[in-house]
């Protein structure tokens, strides 16, 4: 009795179970391999950003004035200048941008040039907040500032247009927010402070992946567009117009005072806590769906499709009453892990879509043919062959289409335990274990 329980068809499912865990061994190293080379193309991205520039985030510019404040103390009248800063009342900026693809050995990364136009003014109400705590503002050294995340990507800027002056950016080091800025001196007429300050300047600036812009004014307007047709909205706020089609994107957005987490007017004391990136938002240049991201998607359905072909060849043995080894058995279950192994490294050279018919098609072919031989039947290796063709068009469905996978793969499984049921119903599975399976 215990020779034909250990013969018989439970101890085999029980081992084909076990042999399709076992394989989870070489899937898990190929989802391992998938990792590394999705961290080399990281790097990749980091390194073009390094020669290139880096997402960028800009803003508008920033008044700094130095207040002068005459402290008494034990030893006389002590004279401190602290740094005020003032935000303008008005921002518009509108950006350009001419998105590309650079390449890094064989990895890809979106990079572009934008062409930034910003505009905005100073309101006299605000200008008074400097003095209004008994301060002395040295309007004479005053100077603007202008968040830029990375100063490398400047291409061009031209002078500011600013009041009835016309004044060049040079080199800062002082930084804003944990942001990198570009400065410009600027000696203001105190008697012109009666007056709104207009502001206007343009830049060429080389990023990459991503720009945002930072609502640096108490009315804030951003216009961005491309020639990019897979833009993605993102950071603080969401546009609150936006176009996309085939051809490019383009997208508005309107942020008032009330909306951030930024004061009007603050002064150098409050800069520590400062942190400009937290209201940042814009665009990025999204690759939907890129290779790897495929192949980890295609790898989660690994021992699903290895179960299912298992089950394939068994019901091939309870219904056709054939014998097959569980060495075959595991080879098959090898052949199946290796088209991750070749999807990845075609995926890296031709495409995902390419990548994965030929994958799919050697190991269809592999398979099917092995079965034939194993099986001694032509046609049940062509019936193996084509439903493993039916899976692997099952697992490109799910790869591609991100929102409804999780539908379309219960449909499936569920379709696959009725097929099993069915198609099981009449066996006579007591009779098969007395009889040695």
């Amino acid at each position: 009795m215990a020779t034909q329980w250990m013969n018989g068809v439970l101890f085999k499912v029980f081992g084909i179970a076990a042999l399709a865990l076992l394989l989870m061994i070489p899937l898990a190293q190929v989802d391992g391999l998938i990792g590394e080379r999705q961290q080399r193309a990281v790097e990749a991205t980091r390194q073009i950003a390094d020669r290139w520039g880096a997402p960028q985030v800009v803003g508008g510019p920033v008044l700094v004035v130095p207040v002068r404040y005459r402290q008494q103390q034990e030893k006389g009248i002590v004279v401190i200048d602290v740094n005020g800063y003032l935000l303008p009342d008005t921002l518009n900026m509108q950006a350009t941008m001419k998105p590309e693809l650079r390449r890094y050995g064989i990895y890809e990364t979106a990079i572009y040039t934008a062409e930034i136009k910003i505009t905005g003014h100073f309101n006299p109400a605000d200008l008074a907040l400097l003095n209004a705590d008994g301060g002395e503002p040295q309007w004479q050294l005053a100077q603007v500032r202008v968040p830029i995340a990375d100063v490398r990507g400047i291409r061009h800027v031209s002078t500011v247009h600013i009041g009835a002056k016309e004044v060049d950016f040079g080199p800062d080091g002082a930084g804003l927010g944990g942001i990198a800025t570009i400065a410009s001196p600027l000696a203001i007429d105190a008697a012109a402070l009666a007056q709104p300050i207009p502001f206007e300047f343009e830049l060429t600036l080389a990023g990459t992946e991503r720009i945002a812009a930072l609502p640096l004014a108490r009315h804030t307007d951003v216009r961005i567009d491309g020639a990019w047709p897979d833009p993605g909205f993102d950071g603080a706020f969401l546009p609150a117009a936006h176009h996309v089609d085939e051809k490019g994107f383009e997208a508005s957005w309107q942020v008032l005072d009330l909306s951030r987490r930024i004061a009007q007017h603050w002064q150098e004391s409050d800069s520590a806590s400062l942190a400009l990136g937290d209201s940042a938002f814009g665009v990025s240049l999204v690759r939907p769906a890129n290779a790897y991201q495929q192949n980890v998607r295609a790898g989660k359905y690994g021992v699903l499709f290895i179960a299912l072909t298992f089950v394939a060849f068994f019901l091939f043995e309870v219904l056709r009453g054939l014998r097959v080894h569980p060495v075959q058995y595991l080879l098959v279950g090898l052949a199946l892990c290796t088209f991750y192994v070749v999807l990845l490294a075609l995926s890296e050279q031709i495409g995902f879509a390419a990548s994965y018919a030929l994958a799919a098609v050697a190991t269809v072919a592999m398979v099917g043919g092995y079965a034939a031989a194993v099986l001694a039947q032509r046609r049940a290796g062509l019936v193996l062959g084509g439903l493993l063709g039916v899976i692997y068009g099952l697992l490109y469905g799910l790869v591609s289409s991100e929102d409804y996978a999780l539908m379309m793969g219960s449909i499936a499984l569920l379709l696959a335990v009725t097929a099993m049921m069915y198609l099981t119903r009449r066996v006579d599975w007591y009779a098969m274990r007395g009889a040695g399976g």
